[in-house]
């Protein structure tokens, strides 16, 4: 679980989903459940320790679950949960502001 140190919540924030990977799956989940398979091909060139390692620090943070079904082979789903989903709104504002830099620098 990450760990809150700072009064500050920009760095809050930043403390749950401020790495690349995290904001990517992030994207990836807003659109619904995925199984693993799904998340890393949807991630692009992650490693499957990598996707793991984040995907457990998201859970343990309260972003994601993780629902494990009993069948062979297992089947393993991710989905965000309403704290997740909540940072929809950041994502946006980021997309946004992405869009915007994007032409700023196409413009010159």
């Amino acid at each position: 679980m990450t760990k809150i140190g700072s009064a500050c919540p920009v760095e809050t924030t930043l403390s749950l989903i401020g790495n690349r990977w995290k904001i990517i799956i992030l994207r990836e989940l807003m659109t619904g459940t995925k199984r693993f398979g799904e998340l890393k091909k949807g991630v692009g060139q992650i490693s499957q320790k990598v996707l793991t390692a984040n995907l457990r620090e998201m859970e343990a943070d309260g972003l994601v679950s993780r629902q494990v079904f009993a069948e062979v082979p297992p089947r393993v789903e991710y989905t965000l949960t309403e704290t997740g989903r909540s940072l929809h709104i950041v994502l946006d504002a980021m997309s946004q502001w992405g869009e915007g830099y994007q032409e700023l620098v196409k413009a010159k």
